[in-house]
Formats: C-alpha cells, sequence, structure tokens
C-alpha cells in the first residue's frame, strides 16, 4: 500500500491544548444535552452490537436486570467481532489485571502486580483497532471523494423552470442518488434513487444505478424502455438481495408536460396553491425480477406548481424517542411551498426536519428534488 492511502498523524496539537478543547466541547455541546446524548450513544450501540433476539429481550426487561444484561451482551458481542489473535491477547490482559503474586524465600521476596502488563495489552488492542479504524475510514473519505466527483457540479440551465438539488448521506457514503443530465439543448433528464442498504455496498450499486442510466438515457426515449433496460441490466450484474428503487423525470424548457417513470419509489408530490396530491404509485423496484414493464407517466405542472421528489430517509427520519418524521409532517409543510423559490422551498423541509429529529444521528441517506415551474410561462393544460 502506498503512502498515499495511509492516514497521516492525527494532530500535532499538544496533549494540555486537545484536553482544553474537549472540555470546551464538553461543557457548551454535551452537558446541557448529556441525557440525549447518552441515550443516543447507548441506542447506537446497541444496534450495531446486540442482536434483534436480544434487543426483544431488552425491552421486556426492568432497568436493573436490563443494564446488567445489555453491559454482558455488549462485552460479548465486542470479544467475538475481534480477531482470534487479538482476543487471546484480551484474555490474557483481562487475567493480568487482576493478578498480583508474591514469590520469595530465605527472607526477600519480589511482588508482582501484573495491572501494569494487562492495561499496556489492551493498550495495544485499541491502538490496533484504532489504526484499523484509521485506514477503513480513509478508505471511505476517497469513496466519498469519488462519489462527490460523480454527482453533477451544476444543473444545466432550463427555461421556465427552477431546480434545487440535494443529497446529504447518513454514512461517509451514501446509497441515494441524485443526478441530472442534460439529454439535448433545452430537454433533461432528472434522477432520484435509493438503493437498498447503506454505507459501501450501498454506494457501489449507486454508481453501478448512475453509469447505466447515464449510458443508455439518450438512446431509449421512451421513458418505460429506459427503465425495463436499467433493470435488467441490474438483474444481470447487480448483487442477490440489493435493489433500487428510482424516479426518473425529463423536462423540457418552457414546457410544463413532464414525463418520468417510477421504479417503486414514494410518488412524487405536486405542490400548488390549493392542492397537493401524490402521482401515481409505481412499479416494481429495479433489480429484483427481469422482464418487468414499466408504466410511463404524464404530469402537467402549472405555473407556480413546484414536483417535490423524495428519499425515504426524509420521512423515516428519526427523532430521539424513536418517532418517524412521517408523511403527516411532511404534508404540513407543503402549503407553506408555493410562493418560495425551489431551493428555500427545499430548505423549509430540510429545516422541518432538521427540528424534528434534533440531535439524533441521522438513519438513512435523506435526497431531495424540486422542479418549480417559473411564474409567467405560457399553461400547457387545455
Amino acid at each position: 500500500m502506498n503512502s498515499t492511502s495511509r492516514p497521516g498523524p492525527v494532530s500535532d496539537r499538544p496533549i494540555l491544548e486537545t484536553l482544553k478543547q474537549d472540555w470546551r466541547y464538553v461543557r457548551d455541546d454535551v452537558r446541557p444535552a448529556w441525557r440525549a446524548t447518552f441515550r443516543t450513544t447507548v441506542a447506537e450501540l446497541e444496534e450495531f452490537y446486540i442482536t434483534p433476539g436480544h434487543r426483544q429481550a431488552l425491552a421486556a426487561m426492568g432497568p436493573v436486570r436490563r443494564a446488567m444484561s445489555l453491559g454482558w451482551w455488549l462485552l460479548k458481542s465486542l470479544f467475538h467481532k475481534l480477531t482470534p489473535l487479538r482476543r487471546f491477547v484480551l484474555v490474557v490482559a483481562l487475567l493480568l489485571l487482576v493478578t498480583s503474586t508474591r514469590v520469595g524465600s530465605g527472607g526477600t521476596s519480589v511482588s508482582f502486580n501484573g495491572s501494569l502488563f494487562g492495561a499496556a495489552l489492551i493498550l495495544g488492542i485499541l491502538l490496533l483497532e484504532l489504526k484499523d479504524k484509521l485506514l477503513a475510514r480513509n478508505e471511505l473519505e476517497a469513496g466519498r471523494a469519488v462519489q462527490r466527483a460523480l454527482m453533477p457540479e451544476r444543473c444545466p440551465a432550463l427555461d421556465g423552470w427552477d431546480v434545487w438539488l440535494y443529497t446529504r448521506p447518513a454514512n461517509d457514503v451514501g446509497g441515494d442518488l441524485v443526478d441530472c443530465l442534460e439529454l439535448a439543448p433545452g430537454r433533461v433528464g432528472f434522477t432520484l434513487a435509493d438503493v437498498a442498504g447503506k454505507a459501501l455496498p450501498a454506494a457501489l450499486l449507486m454508481a453501478k444505478v448512475q453509469s447505466t442510466l447515464r449510458a443508455i438515457a439518450t438512446d431509449l426515449p421512451s421513458l418505460s424502455d429506459l427503465a425495463a433496460k436499467t433493470n435488467d441490466i441490474l438483474c444481470r450484474d447487480g448483487l442477490p438481495n440489493r435493489f433500487a428503487t428510482l424516479v426518473y423525470l425529463e423536462v423540457r424548457a418552457r414546457d410544463g408536460s413532464v414525463r418520468l417513470v417510477n421504479a417503486g419509489h414514494m410518488p412524487p408530490v405536486l405542490v400548488g396553491r390549493g392542492r397537493c396530491h401524490e402521482l401515481q404509485r409505481g412499479d416494481m423496484a429495479l433489480g429484483m425480477m427481469p422482464d418487468v414493464t414499466y408504466r410511463e407517466q404524464l404530469q402537467d405542472v402549472q405555473p407556480g406548481e413546484m414536483l417535490v421528489i423524495y428519499s425515504d430517509g426524509l420521512t423515516e427520519a428519526l427523532n430521539p424517542a424513536g418517532e418517524f418524521y412521517g408523511e403527516e409532517r411532511l404534508l404540513a409543510v407543503f402549503p407553506e411551498l408555493p410562493t418560495l423559490p425551489a431551493a428555500q422551498a427545499g430548505a423549509k423541509i430540510l429545516e422541518s426536519v432538521d427540528a424534528f429529529i434534533g440531535a439524533t444521528r441521522p438513519y438513512d441517506d435523506l435526497s431531495l428534488i424540486v422542479l418549480k415551474r417559473l411564474e409567467g410561462e405560457p399553461s400547457s393544460r387545455p
């Protein structure tokens, strides 16, 4: 492995200065909401280390028994996740921590306290685990840089439309795809896709979906054929039990007739003054089975109206109490949007979601596309 793939030193700052900065962080950010932070941390540990069956058992226990069982299962899971050599070293270290002997003869004795050696071995295990984490994180950051490079730097100009695109991964890399492609002058294709799963496996399949759509979008004038061809390619080249939902839209300059195809995704929402309704439900998600037929939809968007397309990371965002943001809260925001530009309308939705989840760590990727037809454009509706 060359040196460019290795993370550099974490910091050359003196330890005392680092501790002072850490104390300010604890004092200003963590202490005011330490209970919520503690609950969030425990919930994350449970999700990562505890099996679903054990989580169900914990829910039925009293506080004392739950704390004892949770602690034991966390330690047991941690033990099993170590490599065999590190597990052996950990056992030796734990034995040394409780070992204290005195050996002597003829009035001379030497005491041996193994706690110092045990602590040193545990510190060595922590150093190795941290090294592995930093190497993996460095690889993920490189993957995130590649993922950002695949995204469009800017949306092609589209007369008569105000466009806003947004995606926020829950981890270093995400499984949501937000993309736009200029198919011809004044004709742009927009994609919002959501790959099942999270992190690196989802990101790799997302890149496959994006490259496939970009390769064939200009060759297939029918959106039904575009979705069917993409589905067949993913069924042929994809991974078992991996699929993606998709909304693909084609928008033309100064034209309110939007063509779209929906493969298993939440329906886009048409928002206007005094009206708000979901479009038709879609067909099967991509990559589940070959030879699926997809329906092309045609939606007329009047001047001042907007289409909002979102991923399930929005409606399934969780607050500290474990409640979903849900469609009802999203629908309550929509009446405030018609008078706003596309970017402000998207920011309004994000503001509502972020206020709901508070300090809770995002559970899933969140993506949005807002397409607003500008006022003053001639109506295409008879």
